[in-house]
């Protein structure tokens, strides 16, 4: 498949919006943040729930707040949130101020999640490059994994200048007043329904945008899409910060850095890893379009990856129970890059069951079974952790997920056909 679609203003602004928004300085030490402040892995689990199920509550009503009310000042509130979450972080020094850090930042998430993307294929649907999702998608997701990549470079450096992980939360408050600045500068056009509705329909658009969201999940296809998506992004949720005490153990053996204090030699081993990894993660996102070329239908990589994914992580379990931790810094390395090449392959493939004018209320229902997914796992992976250790941890929750997964297979029957048309045919 050819790649036509033009690198115009807009790409490059939906390129920046991404780059701009994985700014999170703090997202490297996170969980060694909530650990310096005394939190166990249980109430880590929970501090994790406590945001996925906020993201959870406000998902589907926010998704159609986007698709009736407008999507652009939808985003703009979304980062009006996260930013007073990180003067949260910032100032907390219990678990019940994090736990308000935690309900705020899921907010802003789920005013954010499924409505950009939204927006992205609306414009793809305007421009008739709609047969281009998976690379254009792709290639917009892979700036935001070289913003990932420049920010953990940042945070290192701000960590070991410092000695505090507090910091990373203010001056993560600028990339994300500049992102608002940028929703602001959006075509009107990128609203969706709203961009031409009648003065005093609005009731009408939003009762419209709820009758075809209900319509399109009486689909079995649909929700076992969604599910299959949904597990393996939740369990990437829930786990992916886990790689910070796991380099945080390997640092502390690294005889190059002996010489540091144990702070700065997390500091210099996290940025150097991230700032790897993400590159790597940006590369994957920009391949996934090539990838999914190789194959007759999307169902089959998206299988694959799932099944991949999750033994990967009964490895993690093993190689970290053996003591084996460069081993166990990689494998979880290779879930990052597996979540980024297959996420684009199961959003496109979802996408093509689907009708385009309630894109935002059916993505962001995705990304709301991806939050019970992770809030559920979070916490197991909490329990297990603290009642044996993080690789016995990693091992049951894999394996618990692993015999799960045959049920939600995707079949390849009919899976290139648009759902909506197939129910008016």
């Amino acid at each position: 498949m050819p790649r036509t679609f033009n690198k115009d203003l807009q790409y490059y602004k939906f390129c920046l919006y991404g780059f701009l928004k994985n700014q999170r300085f703090f997202e490297p030490f996170l969980m060694l943040y909530f650990r310096e402040l005394g939190m166990s892995w249980t109430q880590i689990g929970t501090l994790y729930a406590i945001r996925e199920i906020t993201r959870n509550i406000f998902e589907i009503p926010s998704g159609m707040i986007a698709d009736a009310f407008g999507r652009r000042g939808t985003m703009m509130a979304s980062f009006g949130f996260y930013i007073i979450s990180f003067v949260l972080y910032y100032y907390a020094g219990g678990y019940a101020v994090l736990a308000a850090a935690c309900i705020i930042f899921g907010t802003g998430d789920a005013f954010r999640t499924g409505t950009h993307k939204a927006m992205i294929f609306q414009y793809l649907k305007m421009n008739s490059w709609e047969d281009q999702k998976v690379h254009y998608y792709g290639h917009t997701r892979s700036w935001s994994q070289l913003g990932s990549a420049l920010s953990s470079l940042v945070a290192a450096a701000i960590v070991f200048g410092s000695g505090n992980y507090s910091s990373v939360f203010l001056y993560s408050l600028v990339p994300y007043i500049l992102d608002l600045m940028l929703m602001a500068s959006y075509p009107k056009v990128l609203e969706g329904e709203t961009s031409n509705r009648p003065e005093g329909k609005i009731h009408l658009v939003f009762k419209r945008v709820l009758m075809e969201f209900v319509f399109s999940f009486k689909s079995i296809k649909v929700l076992k899409a969604i599910t299959n998506m949904s597990v393996f992004s939740g369990y990437y949720q829930a786990v992916k910060d886990y790689l910070q005490p796991v380099i945080q153990a390997f640092a502390l053996s690294v005889p190059v850095l002996l010489a540091m204090d144990n702070r700065r030699k997390e500091a210099v081993m996290i940025g150097i890893i991230y700032f790897l990894l993400y590159f790597a993660t940006s590369f994957a996102s920009r391949s996934s379009g090539q990838v999914a070329e190789r194959f007759r239908k999307l169902t089959k990589p998206v299988n694959v990856t799932l099944l991949i994914g999750l033994t990967t992580g009964v490895i993690i379990g093993i190689s970290y129970r053996l003591d084996w931790l460069l081993l166990s810094v990689c494998l979880l390395c290779f879930i990052y890059i597996l979540e980024n090449l297959r996420r684009p392959m199961a959003l496109s493939y979802v996408t093509e069951l689907l009708n385009q004018n309630i894109l935002a209320s059916v993505l962001s229902a995705e990304s709301q079974a991806n939050t019970v997914f992770a809030a559920v796992i979070a916490v197991l992976f909490g329990l297990f952790a603290d009642k044996y250790d993080i690789g016995v941890s990693f091992m049951l929750v894999s394996l618990i997920l692993l015999l799960i997964a045959p049920l939600i297979l995707l079949k390849a029957k009919n899976g290139k056909k648009n759902l909506m048309q197939n129910q008016k045919d």
